[in-house]
Protein backbone atom coordinates (compact mmCIF):
# COMPACT_ATOMS: atom_id res chain seq x y z
CA UNK A 1 0.00 0.00 0.00
CA UNK A 2 1.40 3.43 -1.00
CA UNK A 3 1.59 5.70 2.06
CA UNK A 4 0.81 9.20 1.30
CA UNK A 5 3.89 12.33 1.62
CA UNK A 6 3.69 14.60 4.62
CA UNK A 7 3.23 17.94 4.77
CA UNK A 8 5.55 19.90 6.79
CA UNK A 9 3.38 20.81 9.33
CA UNK A 10 2.38 17.24 9.95
CA UNK A 11 6.23 16.45 10.23
CA UNK A 12 6.70 18.72 12.86
CA UNK A 13 3.74 17.59 14.61
CA UNK A 14 5.20 14.48 14.34
CA UNK A 15 8.48 14.01 15.24
CA UNK A 16 8.62 17.61 17.80
CA UNK A 17 10.94 18.97 14.80
CA UNK A 18 9.78 22.44 14.30
CA UNK A 19 9.26 23.53 11.07
CA UNK A 20 12.49 25.68 10.99
CA UNK A 21 14.97 23.74 12.35
CA UNK A 22 13.71 20.64 9.15
CA UNK A 23 14.15 23.77 6.98
CA UNK A 24 17.85 24.70 8.58
CA UNK A 25 19.06 21.02 8.31
CA UNK A 26 17.47 20.82 4.08
CA UNK A 27 19.48 23.70 3.98
CA UNK A 28 22.89 23.12 5.78
CA UNK A 29 22.70 19.27 5.65
CA UNK A 30 21.13 18.23 2.68
CA UNK A 31 18.56 16.11 4.85
CA UNK A 32 15.59 15.94 4.85
CA UNK A 33 14.78 16.31 1.26
CA UNK A 34 11.34 17.15 1.06
CA UNK A 35 9.59 16.70 -2.35
CA UNK A 36 7.42 19.36 -3.91
CA UNK A 37 3.44 19.33 -4.36
CA UNK A 38 1.58 20.46 -6.75
CA UNK A 39 1.79 23.46 -4.86
CA UNK A 40 5.01 24.10 -4.45
CA UNK A 41 4.85 22.98 -0.79
CA UNK A 42 7.23 20.75 0.81
CA UNK A 43 5.94 17.15 1.51
CA UNK A 44 8.40 14.24 2.68
CA UNK A 45 8.31 10.76 2.11
CA UNK A 46 7.29 8.32 5.11
CA UNK A 47 11.09 7.19 5.49
CA UNK A 48 12.04 10.24 5.86
CA UNK A 49 9.53 10.82 9.09
CA UNK A 50 10.46 7.73 10.52
CA UNK A 51 14.18 8.74 10.16
CA UNK A 52 13.77 11.99 11.86
CA UNK A 53 12.09 10.77 14.51
CA UNK A 54 14.33 8.26 15.33
CA UNK A 55 17.46 11.51 14.92
CA UNK A 56 15.13 13.22 17.31
CA UNK A 57 14.69 10.58 20.13
CA UNK A 58 18.30 10.28 19.91
CA UNK A 59 18.63 13.70 20.47
CA UNK A 60 17.56 13.73 23.29
CA UNK A 61 19.42 11.04 24.83
CA UNK A 62 22.15 13.81 24.39
CA UNK A 63 23.91 13.03 20.67
CA UNK A 64 24.29 15.61 17.86
CA UNK A 65 21.88 16.08 15.11
CA UNK A 66 24.83 16.87 12.35
CA UNK A 67 26.50 13.15 13.22
CA UNK A 68 23.50 11.41 13.42
CA UNK A 69 22.06 12.88 10.29
CA UNK A 70 25.55 11.42 8.25
CA UNK A 71 25.03 8.49 10.00
CA UNK A 72 23.71 5.30 8.77
CA UNK A 73 20.01 4.00 9.33
CA UNK A 74 21.61 0.63 10.99
CA UNK A 75 23.95 2.56 13.15
CA UNK A 76 20.68 5.15 14.11
CA UNK A 77 18.89 2.07 15.10
CA UNK A 78 21.64 0.80 17.10
CA UNK A 79 22.18 3.44 18.97
CA UNK A 80 18.61 3.92 20.16
CA UNK A 81 18.56 0.39 20.70
CA UNK A 82 21.68 1.51 23.64
CA UNK A 83 20.34 1.51 27.30
CA UNK A 84 20.69 4.88 28.76
CA UNK A 85 22.05 5.87 32.06
CA UNK A 86 19.52 7.99 34.12
CA UNK A 87 21.06 11.14 35.24
CA UNK A 88 21.17 11.66 38.79
CA UNK A 89 18.76 14.31 40.42
CA UNK A 90 21.62 16.60 41.09
CA UNK A 91 22.90 16.30 37.54
CA UNK A 92 19.25 17.00 36.58
CA UNK A 93 18.82 20.70 38.41
CA UNK A 94 22.64 21.82 36.94
CA UNK A 95 20.74 20.77 33.23
CA UNK A 96 18.18 22.57 34.18
CA UNK A 97 20.36 25.58 35.28
CA UNK A 98 22.71 25.21 31.89
CA UNK A 99 19.39 25.57 30.39
CA UNK A 100 17.84 28.54 31.40
CA UNK A 101 21.01 30.61 30.99
CA UNK A 102 21.34 29.43 27.28
CA UNK A 103 17.29 30.51 27.61
CA UNK A 104 18.86 34.10 28.31
CA UNK A 105 21.12 34.42 25.12
CA UNK A 106 18.34 32.78 22.87
CA UNK A 107 16.43 35.85 24.29
CA UNK A 108 18.91 38.52 23.81
CA UNK A 109 19.27 39.38 27.63
CA UNK A 110 23.21 39.66 27.37
CA UNK A 111 23.19 41.45 31.22
CA UNK A 112 21.13 38.71 32.83
CA UNK A 113 23.49 36.34 31.17
CA UNK A 114 26.97 38.05 32.50
CA UNK A 115 25.22 38.55 35.90
CA UNK A 116 23.96 35.08 36.13
CA UNK A 117 28.06 33.53 35.05
CA UNK A 118 28.86 36.10 37.28
CA UNK A 119 27.53 34.26 40.79
CA UNK A 120 28.32 30.89 39.41
CA UNK A 121 32.39 32.22 39.53
CA UNK A 122 31.75 33.72 42.42
CA UNK A 123 30.35 30.83 43.78
CA UNK A 124 32.20 27.89 41.83
CA UNK A 125 35.47 29.05 41.64
CA UNK A 126 37.90 29.57 38.29
CA UNK A 127 38.35 25.98 38.24
CA UNK A 128 34.59 24.58 38.51
CA UNK A 129 33.49 27.40 36.73
CA UNK A 130 35.57 26.27 33.51
CA UNK A 131 35.04 22.39 33.88
CA UNK A 132 31.52 22.92 35.04
CA UNK A 133 29.66 25.96 33.20
CA UNK A 134 31.88 27.30 30.33
CA UNK A 135 32.83 23.91 28.96
CA UNK A 136 29.50 22.79 29.04
CA UNK A 137 27.21 25.77 28.13
CA UNK A 138 30.04 25.77 25.15
CA UNK A 139 29.21 22.21 23.82
CA UNK A 140 25.80 22.82 24.21
CA UNK A 141 25.92 26.35 22.27
CA UNK A 142 27.54 24.03 19.26
CA UNK A 143 24.71 21.72 19.30
CA UNK A 144 22.49 24.18 19.49
CA UNK A 145 23.74 26.09 16.47
CA UNK A 146 23.85 22.44 14.72
CA UNK A 147 19.62 21.49 15.44
CA UNK A 148 19.11 25.77 14.48
CA UNK A 149 17.95 26.07 17.57
CA UNK A 150 20.56 28.74 17.99
CA UNK A 151 21.09 31.75 15.00
CA UNK A 152 24.39 32.34 14.20
CA UNK A 153 23.94 35.66 16.17
CA UNK A 154 23.37 34.15 18.97
CA UNK A 155 26.38 32.18 19.08
CA UNK A 156 28.64 35.34 18.54
CA UNK A 157 26.73 37.09 21.28
CA UNK A 158 27.51 34.11 23.87
CA UNK A 159 31.16 34.06 22.74
CA UNK A 160 31.68 37.14 23.05
CA UNK A 161 30.40 37.64 26.48
CA UNK A 162 32.02 34.54 27.84
CA UNK A 163 35.34 35.44 26.62
CA UNK A 164 35.25 38.98 28.22
CA UNK A 165 34.07 37.37 31.47
CA UNK A 166 37.03 34.59 31.05
CA UNK A 167 39.62 37.32 30.36
CA UNK A 168 38.65 39.57 33.60
CA UNK A 169 39.01 36.57 35.55
CA UNK A 170 42.39 35.74 34.16
CA UNK A 171 43.37 38.68 34.68
CA UNK A 172 42.22 39.10 38.42
CA UNK A 173 45.14 36.19 38.80
CA UNK A 174 48.84 37.27 40.36
CA UNK A 175 51.06 37.33 37.17
CA UNK A 176 52.40 33.61 36.51
CA UNK A 177 56.05 33.63 37.60
CA UNK A 178 57.12 29.98 37.14
CA UNK A 179 57.93 27.40 34.59
CA UNK A 180 56.29 26.45 31.85
CA UNK A 181 56.16 29.26 30.21
CA UNK A 182 52.85 27.93 27.99
CA UNK A 183 52.80 30.14 24.59
CA UNK A 184 48.74 29.81 23.62
CA UNK A 185 47.09 29.89 20.37
CA UNK A 186 45.34 28.40 17.22
CA UNK A 187 46.37 27.71 13.47
CA UNK A 188 45.25 29.40 10.26
CA UNK A 189 41.15 29.35 9.80
CA UNK A 190 40.60 27.86 13.92
CA UNK A 191 38.91 30.68 14.64
CA UNK A 192 37.57 29.51 18.23
CA UNK A 193 38.89 31.07 21.09
CA UNK A 194 37.29 29.99 23.57
CA UNK A 195 39.11 26.75 24.22
CA UNK A 196 42.36 28.55 25.17
CA UNK A 197 41.03 30.83 27.04
CA UNK A 198 39.25 27.94 29.28
CA UNK A 199 43.10 26.35 29.23
CA UNK A 200 45.03 29.72 29.96
CA UNK A 201 42.71 29.90 33.26
CA UNK A 202 43.32 26.85 34.30
CA UNK A 203 47.03 26.91 33.29
CA UNK A 204 47.30 30.40 35.06
CA UNK A 205 45.33 29.32 38.49
CA UNK A 206 48.47 26.69 38.43
CA UNK A 207 50.91 29.47 38.26
CA UNK A 208 52.11 28.67 35.13
CA UNK A 209 53.38 31.90 32.97
CA UNK A 210 50.89 32.00 29.91
CA UNK A 211 51.85 33.88 26.59
CA UNK A 212 48.31 34.31 24.72
CA UNK A 213 48.49 34.78 21.07
CA UNK A 214 45.10 34.89 19.97
CA UNK A 215 44.17 32.72 16.68
CA UNK A 216 45.27 31.74 13.64
CA UNK A 217 48.95 32.48 13.83
CA UNK A 218 50.48 31.64 10.77
CA UNK A 219 52.78 28.53 11.31
CA UNK A 220 56.24 30.01 10.67
CA UNK A 221 54.74 32.66 12.92
CA UNK A 222 54.19 30.33 15.79
CA UNK A 223 57.68 28.86 15.76
CA UNK A 224 59.55 32.38 15.35
CA UNK A 225 57.29 33.50 18.56
CA UNK A 226 58.30 29.88 20.24
CA UNK A 227 61.71 30.80 20.08
CA UNK A 228 61.43 34.68 20.83
CA UNK A 229 59.43 33.77 24.38
CA UNK A 230 62.00 31.19 25.23
CA UNK A 231 58.50 28.64 25.25
CA UNK A 232 58.81 25.57 26.97
CA UNK A 233 55.40 24.39 25.59
CA UNK A 234 53.03 25.18 22.71
CA UNK A 235 49.72 24.55 23.41
CA UNK A 236 46.99 24.74 20.36
CA UNK A 237 43.35 24.31 20.50
CA UNK A 238 41.11 22.82 17.63
CA UNK A 239 37.19 22.83 17.93
CA UNK A 240 34.83 20.37 16.47
CA UNK A 241 34.36 22.30 13.61
CA UNK A 242 37.88 22.22 12.40
CA UNK A 243 38.28 20.14 9.62
CA UNK A 244 39.92 16.94 11.18
CA UNK A 245 41.56 15.74 8.36
CA UNK A 246 44.45 18.72 7.95
CA UNK A 247 45.10 18.73 11.79
CA UNK A 248 47.56 16.07 12.26
CA UNK A 249 49.53 17.39 8.93
CA UNK A 250 49.26 20.92 10.50
CA UNK A 251 50.90 19.54 13.87
CA UNK A 252 53.70 17.30 11.97
CA UNK A 253 54.96 20.21 10.33
CA UNK A 254 54.72 22.80 13.50
CA UNK A 255 56.86 19.96 14.93
CA UNK A 256 59.39 20.56 12.51
CA UNK A 257 59.35 24.48 12.89
CA UNK A 258 59.77 24.37 16.86
CA UNK A 259 62.40 24.65 18.55
CA UNK A 260 63.12 21.20 19.73
CA UNK A 261 63.45 21.74 23.19
CA UNK A 262 59.71 22.97 23.17
CA UNK A 263 57.08 20.63 23.75
CA UNK A 264 53.90 20.43 21.22
CA UNK A 265 50.39 20.76 23.08
CA UNK A 266 47.43 19.87 21.23
CA UNK A 267 43.61 19.72 23.03
CA UNK A 268 40.09 20.34 22.31
CA UNK A 269 37.15 18.47 20.99
CA UNK A 270 38.94 18.63 17.62
CA UNK A 271 41.70 15.40 18.55
CA UNK A 272 39.68 13.17 20.17
CA UNK A 273 39.74 10.85 17.22
CA UNK A 274 43.29 11.36 16.32
CA UNK A 275 45.95 8.55 16.53
CA UNK A 276 49.64 8.87 18.42
CA UNK A 277 51.42 11.43 16.46
CA UNK A 278 55.52 11.56 17.39
CA UNK A 279 56.88 14.72 19.28
CA UNK A 280 53.29 15.96 20.12
CA UNK A 281 51.30 15.27 23.24
CA UNK A 282 47.07 15.27 22.31
CA UNK A 283 44.89 16.17 25.31
CA UNK A 284 41.49 16.10 24.43
CA UNK A 285 39.94 16.95 28.24
CA UNK A 286 41.18 19.51 30.93
CA UNK A 287 41.89 16.67 33.18
CA UNK A 288 44.42 15.36 30.80
CA UNK A 289 45.86 19.16 30.44
CA UNK A 290 46.16 19.93 33.85
CA UNK A 291 47.58 15.78 34.62
CA UNK A 292 50.18 17.05 31.61
CA UNK A 293 51.02 20.35 33.48
CA UNK A 294 51.82 18.41 36.85
CA UNK A 295 54.35 15.89 34.47
CA UNK A 296 56.16 18.97 33.08
CA UNK A 297 57.01 20.30 36.35
CA UNK A 298 57.77 16.96 37.83
CA UNK A 299 60.29 16.15 34.67
CA UNK A 300 61.66 19.59 35.16
CA UNK A 301 62.55 20.62 38.59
Amino acid sequence: MHIPDFGIAAVERDTGLSKDVLRVWERRYGFPAPRRDANGERSYPAEQVERLRLIKRLMDQGHRPGKLIAAATEELSGLAACSLVPRAAGENGEVEQLGALLALIKQRNGAAYQQAMQQRLARQGLQRFVQDSVAPLTRRVGEAWEDGSFEIFDEHLFTELTKRLLRQAIAALPVGRSRPRILLTSVPDEQHVLGLLMVEALFALEGADCIPLGVQMPLLEIGRAASAHRADIVALSFSVAFPQRQIAVLLQQLRLILPPEAALWAGGAGIRRLVKLDGVDLLPTFDMALAALADWRAAHP
